[in-house]
């Protein structure tokens, strides 16, 4: 199975975000873009979606920014994966036209079963998990490097 862009880029955004210690001012959504190497577009709809899942809090104006919740330190990465992949399957059987060995097709129902297998193998893994050492020392130093 391969994520989407999108979910990748939030994915690495959250871990990215998940490093700001306490006390240091918030980032910004091209701060984590520059971060990240991406389009300030492409990070900025990460994080809109981020948002809406109750993963990251954004403040605007002066001494605003980005933070992670509580609830998005300690989301599951499978629940994330979830929400951001959607609820579509690895094949569109049903699709246009649709595969006309659907009806009798063992395929279909394995290709669910792995997709479960790989949501299963990230459900107990946490965003904190994910920048526990040495992933956290590097993705600080993402902010110290120039934008691409």
């Amino acid at each position: 199975m391969r994520l989407t862009k999108f979910t990748d880029l939030a994915l690495r955004s959250v871990m990215r975000l998940a490093v700001v210690r306490d006390g240091d001012d918030p980032l910004t959504t091209r701060e984590v873009a520059d971060a990240m190497g991406v389009p300030y577009t492409h990070a900025a709809k990460a994080v809109t979606r981020l948002q809406h899942l109750g993963v990251v809090e954004a403040r605007r104006g002066r001494g605003g920014g980005l933070t992670l919740t509580g609830a998005g330190r300690e989301a599951s990465v499978g629940r994330l994966v979830r929400e951001l992949e959607g609820d579509g399957e690895v094949v569109a059987c049903e699709g246009d036209p649709p595969c006309p060995l659907r009806s009798a097709c063992r395929l279909r129902s394995a290709l669910r079963e792995a997709q479960e297998a790989f949501y299963a193998a990230l459900d107990p893994l946490t965003v904190a998990d994910l920048v526990a050492s040495p992933t956290g020392p590097v993705l600080v130093g993402l902010s110290d490097r120039p934008a691409v």
